[in-house]
Order: C-alpha cells, then structure tokens, then sequence
C-alpha cells in the first residue's frame, strides 16, 4: 500500500486528482492538505509517506520556499512539483532544490500515474516534450531561499510580521516575548539573508508570499 500527499490549496483540482489516482492504483492511500502550514505538520507526523505531491504556489509558501522547506525538514521525502506552469527554467529551479519531477497540472492522468510509478522507483520525472529544454537550463541561483529556509521558526514568523507591517512591539505581543527578543531575532534575519534593513526582508518575505497564518 503507497501512502500519498496531494498538497495544493485548491479542494476541486485535489478532487478531482485524488479520485483520478484512486481509479489508476489499487494500492494507494491518498491524504490532502491545503497550505504550507498543514502539510508540514502533517508530516511531522507521518514518517511512512511514500510520496508528495507539491503545489509550487499556495498559502505560506511562493517560488520555492515551500520545497526547499519540505526537502530541507524531510530529507529522505520523495517530492514531486504539481504545478499549473510549464516554465521550464521553473522546472529546472524544482529539481536544482531537490525535487524528483514536475508533472503539470495539464497532464492526463495516465501520464501522472505514470509519473508517480517513476518517482516511487527513483527515478526523475519530466514531461517528455519539455525534457531536453528543462536539461539544457542553466544551473539556478536557489541561494535567497535556502536562507529563509534556514531560519528558525521564531525567525521565520518574526520575518512574516514584518512582512505584514507590524512593529516590534506588535510583534512582541503576537509572540509573547519580549521587544528584545524580537529586536535579536530581526538581526539575526538580517545576518542569515545578508540584507541591511526591514524594507528589504518585506521584499523578500512577499516575493516568496510567506505568512504565519494560512488564509484558506
């Protein structure tokens, strides 16, 4: 029995994808979450999963960030991208941060199954016709991710308030810590992202579209 993840913040395309893989596999128990928030505590907690589905973009995680995150806490996670894009220079990005496919939101679902099947023995996925392109992209810069990636979930939710304009007191309150606190935590986002000031963290906090809360 396979034990998969769809995580993707829209329930028709998780759906209709779930009872698609249910008619293809006999053997395959399939979970679903909806924001980068649920699906990392729902693996916390589930050690045995065999494979997750990953949408690039949903609440608390844009570009990267939520892969990187993902590969980053699970290590030993098969991780395939499930995504409406077919950039592939963004492909390229997604396996570059560890992932071992990117199956488009398009593909038909003997063509995910396939996909899966291909995954769950090891292999690298990739839509054939878009194989070589994605081959001959240049190595991506993944570097400002895998900084935020490494912050520590105080500083990362510290990062997000920033993000949303609130200041240190504020911020203080939601955490329930002290100014000073939040005044360390803010140097030591600056120092891990080598930027200088706060107008810099909301840049890159909203380019990745992080936030502490979901929004369902």
């Amino acid at each position: 029995m396979y034990s998969l993840l769809i995580a993707d913040d829209h329930p028709l395309f998780r759906g209709a994808l779930k009872g698609a893989l249910q008619g293809l596999f006999d053997n395959i128990e399939i979970h679903e979450t909806q924001d980068l928030d649920t699906t990392l505590s729902f693996l916390a907690q589930a050690p045995d999963l065999d494979l997750l589905l990953l949408d690039l973009n949903m609440p608390g995680s844009g570009d990267l960030y939520g892969l990187i995150r993902i590969r980053s806490d699970f290590v030993d996670l098969p991780v395939a991208v499930i995504s409406g894009e077919e950039d592939t220079s963004v492909m390229a990005k997604v396996l570059e941060a560890g992932a071992l496919g990117f199956i488009p939101k398009t593909s038909q679902p003997s063509d995910i199954a396939q996909a899966i099947n291909a995954i769950l023995e090891g292999e690298i996925w990739l839509p054939e016709h878009l194989k070589d392109a994605v081959l001959n992209q240049p190595k991506p810069d993944l570097d400002m991710v895998k900084r935020v990636s490494e912050l520590t979930p105080s500083q990362y939710k510290v990062l997000c308030y920033l993000h949303e304009g609130l200041l240190n007191k504020q911020i203080a309150y939601e955490l329930n810590i002290s100014e000073a606190t939040v005044k360390a935590h803010i140097t030591a986002i600056f120092k891990k992202l080598s930027i200088n000031n706060r107008t810099q963290a909301v840049l890159i906090a909203s380019e990745l579209k992080l936030q502490v809360t979901p929004q369902n």
